[in-house]
């Protein structure tokens, strides 16, 4: 059984064409794997919190070691990095919100980086520990993006497949619903990146 990740974060809820446009990768994966297990973390009903003071002193003493105080601070840390580590395949909807990503979902990456956990350096430099799963970017956009002069200023993508890579999930497919405030395009740029979803014949085999 697949286990699926599908984190959200538009303050446009359901209207949202990053959000529909992940919820159509998750209606395709269901199809190759009907037994798959979906969770749904909406980081606008339910944000993960800033990190505090006390998580990170917490990250950097050994569990045994914690407070009360460190314990309850580090407690979504510890839960959204044991999701993620249990899970296939990550899909990760996300608007582009001034040039990046929404403060929502930087917080959760905040969370899920953690030394030791999810990445580690050795003399060999950064290692990524969070490997063998599947991610999928469900991107979103106003202007063009894909395409013409606005493409330099898409710093949503790169930071994305950057920072999952920094964590060692470097099999990543990114999908947009741009130009959705651009007249002429705004009409059938969601069912053109419907369209073109791919989901591999086998997650099996994911690097």
């Amino acid at each position: 059984m697949k286990k699926i990740i599908h984190i959200t974060s538009s303050t446009k809820g359901a209207a949202s064409f990053s959000t529909q446009l992940g919820k159509a990768i998750i209606e395709k994966l269901q199809i190759q794997y009907p037994d798959s297990q979906v969770i749904l973390r909406d980081l606008i009903a339910d944000p993960a919190p800033y990190v505090s003071t006390g998580e990170v002193a917490a990250f950097f003493m050994p569990e045994d070691q914690h407070t009360e105080e460190m314990i309850k601070a580090a407690a979504y840390s510890k839960a959204a990095v044991t999701e993620l580590l249990d899970a296939d395949i990550l899909v990760i909807s996300a608007p582009l919100i001034n040039l990046s990503i929404p403060a929502q979902l930087k917080s959760w990456l905040d969370h899920i980086t953690r030394s030791g956990q999810t990445f580690r350096y050795s003399e060999a430099g950064p290692e990524g520990l969070v490997k063998g799963k599947k991610v999928f970017l469900a991107l979103s956009g106003g202007a063009v993006y894909t395409e013409g002069p606005m493409q330099a200023f898409d710093f949503l993508t790169p930071y994305l497949k950057g920072m999952l890579g920094f964590l060692g999930m470097t099999d990543t497919t990114a999908y947009w619903a741009d130009g959705t405030s651009v007249p002429g395009w705004k009409e059938t740029t969601l069912e053109r990146a419907i369209q073109s979803i791919s989901i591999p014949e086998d997650l099996e085999a994911m690097a």
